[in-house]
């Protein structure tokens, strides 16, 4: 294919560079879990001193977990994230029950959220997610920290809470954002201009960090350790709630694979996806401990706990001249992390459906803007009833069982991808023991977490096994052919709508 015609061709350009994937990285990572896991680790590991070493405990493991994701971009190169990883090396099965539990189980989460507000309890921590609920959680937290500022020292109305979330993530509230473009709308309208914020984002998380991590230097080189004493305190430790602590801190980690989804849109992937992720996990481990310092030189024990938005109450404390400053960083952290997590969470539809595991319509790209219009548009309802329905806490409790049993499957298929393909050489190769010990970690702590938390867990191994009679009857069986052209016709108007097209030039 000529130069000019492969230009006009309908296909996702290559436009993350070295710069943007650190940008991405950085900007996914660093969003509202610093701001607001804190209270999470806390409560669950139960001191100060075994806080900080969960804290430190999480980056390690997340950059285990980031290095085995690095081997996967290089050995695979579909882009896709935890979705493809696990179709190219553990089968259909275990990769359509991911794409179950990250969506089709959403309308399980309007009883359930019931169940669960019937059965309150102490134990309620934070833990990880991604996709929809990810981004509920972000958008809320982005409403949160918006408004905190103005109704202090009260708690910020849950409705309007909600009301700001959605206006940041779908709404036209310029005065809040900086662009008049939404996320949803700028995702589908241009991945260099979507780039471009998830950039220009990421200085401003690095920012709000900054104005965190100096004061609390400052105060704590003036001997202000007072917080610190008594820091191991082993009689406030429970064993069955370190799970719960772990997934607070790797809540505040997630992200460390966002170039897993973008892998066939990178610029040099074998040596950009290794690169980014190296240096971008060792930047936010060093930036989230400072930080946590900083919190604990200011704020003791009790504060973190009864504070609803950690760094707005630090800021109170120790930088009252900058009080309507810090919320507004973190806000637009929040909305950094909603940016990223949407750019890169709609390739996973993207693929899915050109895999055949999802309905045609979503691996179709905008004619003129080359974005994959309809799998960006659907991110829009599916996180809209969250934010509508749930609350922080309750939202970051009801994925996690499903979350990091895929991360550790997917990191087990690298496993099993070595085992089956010996004589692929990969440009990047870690050695054995991380794959082995990360995987081993994940599914001993979703095993643990049945302990700490077993009716959200078990809610959510339900939500996971629910989809087992959906593959064989949907997926795995054919339609009849009125059913088919039923699909097809719809599909072809909806195509029509939305000016979209099937890629055109193989990309992986």
């Amino acid at each position: 294919m000529g130069k000019d015609k492969k230009e006009e061709a309908i296909f996702l350009r290559k436009k993350i560079t070295l710069l943007r994937a650190f940008s991405l990285l950085i900007g996914s990572m660093v969003g509202s879990g610093i701001f607001i896991s804190p209270k999470g680790v806390l409560k669950n590991s139960g001191s100060v001193g075994f806080s900080l070493v969960v804290w430190f405990s999480c980056g390690l493991l997340s950059m285990f977990g980031a290095l085995c994701y690095a081997e996967l971009g290089t050995r695979i190169t579909k882009s896709g994230g935890h979705y493809i990883y696990i179709l190219e090396t553990l089968g259909p099965l275990p990769s359509f029950l991911f794409l179950w539990a990250e969506f089709f189980a959403i309308s399980m989460w309007f009883l359930t959220h019931f169940l669960r507000k019937a059965y309150e309890k102490n134990s309620m921590g934070i833990h990880h997610l991604h996709g929809p609920a990810n981004s509920a959680v972000v958008s809320l937290a982005f409403g949160r920290y918006m408004l905190e500022p103005f109704f202090a020292p009260c708690a910020a109305p849950v409705p309007a809470v909600k009301l700001v979330s959605l206006l940041g993530y779908c709404g036209s509230c310029s005065s809040v954002v900086f662009s008049p473009d939404t996320v949803l709308t700028l995702n589908s309208w241009s991945v260099t201009w979507s780039a471009r914020l998830q950039t220009a984002l990421s200085v401003v998380k690095l920012l709000a960090l900054a104005l965190i991590i100096v004061p609390g230097m400052m105060l704590l080189a003036q001997g202000h350790t007072e917080h610190f004493q008594d820091a191991f305190d082993r009689q406030s430790l429970v064993l069955d709630k370190l799970p719960l602590a772990f997934y607070a801190g790797m809540f505040a980690y997630s992200g460390w694979f966002q170039t897993s989804f973008v892998r066939e849109e990178l610029v040099k992937p074998e040596r950009n996806i290794p690169l980014a992720v190296i240096v971008s996990v060792i930047t936010v481990i060093v930036g989230y401990m400072l930080t946590n310092v900083s919190y604990y030189t200011v704020l003791g024990t009790q504060d973190v706990l009864a504070s609803p938005a950690v760094a707005v109450s630090f800021v109170q404390r120790a930088l009252k001249s900058l009080i309507s400053v810090v919320p507004v960083l973190v806000a637009l952290s929040c909305f950094g992390t909603m940016n990223g997590g949407i750019f890169t969470f709609s390739r996973t539809l993207f693929v899915a459906s050109r895999e055949g595991q999802w309905p045609p319509l979503f691996s179709m790209i905008h004619i003129r803007r080359h974005t994959p219009l309809p799998a960006v548009m659907l991110m829009f309802p599916l996180v809209t009833a969250m934010v509508c329905i749930g609350d922080i806490y309750h939202l970051l409790n009801f994925f996690s069982f499903s979350r990091w049993l895929f991360i550790g499957l997917a990191t087990l298929g690298l496993i099993v991808h070595r085992h089956r393909h010996p004589e692929l050489h990969s440009p990047f190769k870690v050695p054995l023991f991380v794959p082995v010990s990360f995987t081993i970690i994940c599914l001993f702590t979703v095993a643990m977490s049945f302990y700490s938390d077993p009716v959200s867990i078990s809610i959510g191994c339900t939500m996971v096994l629910s989809g087992f009679p959906v593959y064989y009857l949907i997926i795995h069986r054919q339609m009849s052919d009125r059913c088919r052209n039923l699909f097809y016709y719809l599909t072809h108007k909806l195509q029509l709508l939305l000016e979209v097209v099937q890629q055109e030039i193989k990309t992986y």
